[in-house]
Order: C-alpha cells, then sequence, then structure tokens
C-alpha cells in the first residue's frame, strides 16, 4: 500500500462533500470546496515565489486558516513541510531550518520581530502570509494524486543529546495514522473535533488530515481557553476534543456538577500519562477520557484506550491500533506480562527515521520496530501502562522538554561548573524543569543572571523555573548524573542542596 497512490486528500473530499463545513476558526466558517478553492491560491503563489516539488519549506505560524491552507498546498505542490514551534528562540529557529534544508520560510505576521531576528542569521527566502496574498498568480503544474511513500512533513523533536530531530512523515504515515484511529472510535457523520493545541505539533496537525479524511469539521481555537471550550462542547456540537492533562483537569473543573451534551463523545489525551485522580474524577462524571500514547515519530497515537475500555482499565494506554503492533522489551528480549521494559512499536504510520541522522536511525529502528525509549508493561490482557514517558524527558504543559538541551545551554555560563535538570511536579502545568548547578569558586550568580544567559537561548518553557546550589552532583562510577537521586533530594529536602537561587 505505501507505493500507491490516491487522489489529493482535499481534492476527494471537496468531490464527496463540497458544502460540509471543513474548519470553524473565531467567527469564520469554512466549506471543504472553500477550502480547497483558497489552498489551490495559495499553491500558485508559492509557486510564483519559487516553492517546487521536494522544496523543504518552513511554516511558521500560529493556529490560522492561513496556517490550514497552506498544509493543503503544500500537497497540492508535492513539497514537504517543515513546522515550526512558535516557542522557541530565534537560535532554536534557525538550527531547525538549517538542518532540514528549508529554501523558504512562510510566517504569520504576528511573527515579524521574531522573522526579523531569523534572516539576520540565515539566508532562507522568507515572506509573511499578507505579502503572499498581494503576490500575482502564475499557472503551475499541479500534483492531482499523492503518493503514500512521498515525504510530507518533517516535524522536530527534542533528542536525549539535546540536539531536535526532524522526523520524517510520509501521506502515508499520515494515512494510515488517520484510518487507524477511525478503526478504533468510529466515524460518525455528527463527528466534530475540536483542536486548540498547536498545529506543529502532530497532535493538532494530524486533525486536519482526519478533517479531509473523514469528511469532519474542525473547531480551531488560536490557543486554549478554557470559558470558549467549555462553550463549544455545551452548545456548538463538538464530538471530540484533543486535550493534554492540563486542559482536562481546567475542563473538568469549570464543568463542576455540569453535565456534558449526549453528542459529546470524548476526551482522546495525550502528551503524557494523566494522573489517575483525573481519571478516576472523570470516571464519576461518566465522562470518557480515552488516554492515548504516541509520538511524533507515530504520526500521532499509536496505541490507545477504546470508548468501551475508558472507564474499565483507568491509567491504561490501551492497546496497538489495528494496523499496529506494540511490544515491550528487556534487552532485545520480549518481556512477560507486567515486566517493566522499553516500548517498542511498529505499523505503517511510524516514521522510515529522522532526516539526515543515519546513526540515530540505525540504532533506533530495527527491523521495522522503533525503539521509543519509553518504559512501560503490557498486563495480562495486553493492555499498555505508560511508566515513564521517556527517560528523563519532562513535560511541561503538554511540551516536550529534555534536560540535555537545558544543560548544554547553562553550563556554557562562565560561573557554572556542573549542571544536571529534572522535572518538578507542579500543580498547574504538571511539571517545571529545574536545574542543580555547581558554581565556580572564583563566582557568585544570581537567579536573574542565569536568567539573563539563558533566555535568548531557550524556549520559555524550557527555562528552569528553579535553580537550586549544590557542592557536588550525584554520579555513578562511569561519571554519568544520577537524575533520580536529584528528584530524591528535592523530594526528602537534602541537605546537600546548599540554597535556592531567588
Amino acid at each position: 500500500m505505501s507505493q500507491e497512490t490516491m487522489p489529493n486528500w482535499l481534492d476527494k473530499r471537496a468531490k464527496l462533500t463540497p458544502n460540509r463545513v471543513a474548519i470553524y476558526f473565531e467567527k469564520e466558517s469554512i466549506t471543504f470546496e472553500q477550502l480547497r478553492q483558497q489552498s489551490l491560491q495559495l499553491a500558485k503563489k508559492l509557486t510564483t515565489i519559487g516553492v517546487r516539488k521536494g522544496t523543504h519549506l518552513a511554516v511558521y505560524g500560529h493556529n490560522s486558516v492561513d496556517f490550514v491552507r497552506c498544509v493543503h498546498a503544500i500537497s497540492y505542490i508535492g513539497a514537504v513541510g517543515v513546522f515550526l514551534n512558535t516557542k522557541l528562540t530565534a537560535k532554536e529557529i534557525v538550527y531547525q531550518i538549517e538542518d532540514a534544508q528549508c529554501n523558504y520560510v512562510i510566517y504569520d505576521d504576528a511573527l515579524i520581530e521574531q522573522m526579523e531576528c531569523v534572516r539576520d542569521q540565515t539566508e532562507v527566502t522568507a515572506c509573511s502570509f499578507s505579502a503572499l496574498q498581494r503576490i500575482t498568480i502564475t499557472p503551475f503544474e499541479r500534483k492531482e494524486e499523492v503518493d503514500l511513500a512521498d515525504l510530507h512533513t518533517i516535524l522536530y523533536t527534542s533528542g536525549t543529546t539535546g540536539y531536535p530531530k526532524g522526523v520524517m512523515l510520509s501521506y502515508g504515515n499520515h494515512w494510515w495514522s488517520a484510518v487507524s484511529s477511525a478503526l478504533n472510535l468510529g466515524i460518525s457523520d455528527k463527528d466534530e473535533w475540536l483542536v486548540a493545541m498547536p498545529l506543529f505539533h502532530v497532535g493538532g496537525l494530524s486533525t486536519l488530515f482526519k478533517s479531509v479524511i473523514y469528511g469532519m469539521p474542525v473547531h480551531l481555537y488560536a490557543s486554549f481557553d478554557v470559558e470558549a471550550v467549555h462553550e463549544a462542547i455545551m452548545h456548538q456540537g463538538v464530538s471530540h476534543v484533543s486535550v493534554v492533562s492540563l486542559m482536562a483537569n481546567r475542563l473538568l473543573k469549570r464543568l463542576g456538577e455540569g453535565q456534558y451534551p449526549s453528542c459529546f463523545r470524548c476526551m482522546l489525551l495525550g502528551g503524557g500519562p494523566a494522573a489517575k485522580p483525573l481519571l478516576e474524577r472523570a470516571a464519576m462524571k461518566q465522562i470518557p477520557i480515552i488516554q492515548t500514547y504516541g509520538m511524533t515519530e507515530t504520526s500521532s497515537q499509536i496505541v490507545t484506550l477504546s470508548a468501551e475500555d475508558a472507564l474499565k482499565k483507568i491509567g491504561s494506554a490501551g492497546k496497538a491500533l489495528f494496523s499496529a503492533e506494540c511490544k515491550i522489551m528487556i534487552d532485545y528480549q520480549e518481556a512477560r506480562p507486567n515486566e517493566v521494559g522499553e516500548i517498542v512499536v511498529k505499523g505503517p504510520m511510524v516514521t522510515k527515521g529522522y532526516y539526515n541522522r543515519p546513526d540515530v536511525n540505525a540504532q533506533t529502528i530495527i527491523d521495522g520496530w522503533l525503539y521509543t525509549g519509553d518504559a512501560g508493561y503490557l498486563d495480562e490482557d495486553g493492555y499498555l501502562y505508560v511508566v515513564d514517558r521517556r527517560k528523563d524527558l519532562i513535560i511541561s504543559g503538554g511540551e516536550n522538554i529534555y534536560p540535555a538541551e537545558i544543560e548544554s545551554v547553562l553550563i556554557g555560563m562562565e560561573a557554572i561548573n556542573e549542571v544536571g535538570v529534572i522535572g518538578q511536579e507542579d500543580c498547574k502545568w504538571g511539571q517545571v524543569p529545574v536545574a542543580f548547578i555547581v558554581v565556580n569558586k572564583s563566582y557568585e550568580v544570581t537567579f536573574d543572571e542565569v536568567m539573563e544567559y539563558t533566555q535568548p537561548k531557550l524556549a520559555k518553557y524550557k527555562l528552569p523555573k528553579r535553580i537550586y546550589v549544590v557542592s557536588s552532583l550525584p554520579r555513578n562510577a562511569s561519571n554519568k548524573l544520577m537524575r533520580r537521586q536529584l528528584a530524591e533530594w528535592l523530594e526528602r529536602g537534602d541537605v546537600r542542596i546548599e540554597h535556592a537561587l531567588d
């Protein structure tokens, strides 16, 4: 199937249900036929400035109809979309643009100041959405079919070395992700999906593909606003909403003693394991929170709890989707039920690898199986339970943060000799990064000085929220940092924490 072609998804959907609403955004609604025409117009403008089949085109923008049009315009040209996180610093954006070998960047007008910084550091051709609208259209030969084997998107994910890696996802990866989800959740002609997660993340982006494949309206929000989302669920016919734990908590609190309407089918929860009290609270109110397990490398979810099991297997991520497989490995041997090991997955939605990372690909993808680095176990019934969302990974408000990336910045500060970063529990964000530092005895350092040094180099959500000064860091015989011990120090207020910088 991966070598087959099919009609362009938006073209096909516009032929099947031209007048059905594709996108609700703010006070605007756009049908599939209107979206098709607008996306084609944008594709013509992109080709006018030089975008061609195979061009790596970076898209740097907030959730908007412009962003949605751009996703579909890319498929009409046969270009490759590289979607950039708007929370990143200019330095981080430049790294991803250059690493993905992007020739062009299309950006949101609201981000012009950030783009000016990027322009100063790279030779990429940049054009705002508004500037594109003023460009004269020239004819182009559009792609009427998609080849499922063709590269469609490159999405960046943090790496354990601290350097982000570009996950290559084909049309086939996105197609099978959407189809496999439908086989699990089912499809109704009354389904309407609410997305308040960023479209530059695979969780948000994947819903745009579901929309055209299913013929399903998407309620798109620029950001998560609990009142607006609550109102949409209660009164606008929303059946599904994609959330992380922080969003689900706030929605349940807002609902209070109320009840969601019968058309509301589920909250699909990703971004890391959900706390059991949250799931139990939802179960008491008969609200299916369907926990999922997935990552950028799997085009979104690959293991999902079915609706019928949502209240019976609380805490489980479920079973592998119909076209996928999941097993637990310990030292390359398959684990027994309830034995914790590394989660390993396989399926047509799984990436073929990271862009220009043959060494990492050889270590990560073995015989078609993706070794996720995440810890978990399968119970006697084959349901997956995620124990740890990748060793060392911090998940803050649904954003993935690797300690090594923060450490690599902090260690560059002359006053710091050693640094270790872990996640600390936080009632609002789930976790926040905190740093332990060993200060050079020739210096005194303040929290403000550390922030002044790190802010230009790290996205705001990656900045350590607290810094603990210690005389030394715990290391094993191989001189490897033992992060778990740092967490224990915090928990018991260990005397080796000299003081916290304020």
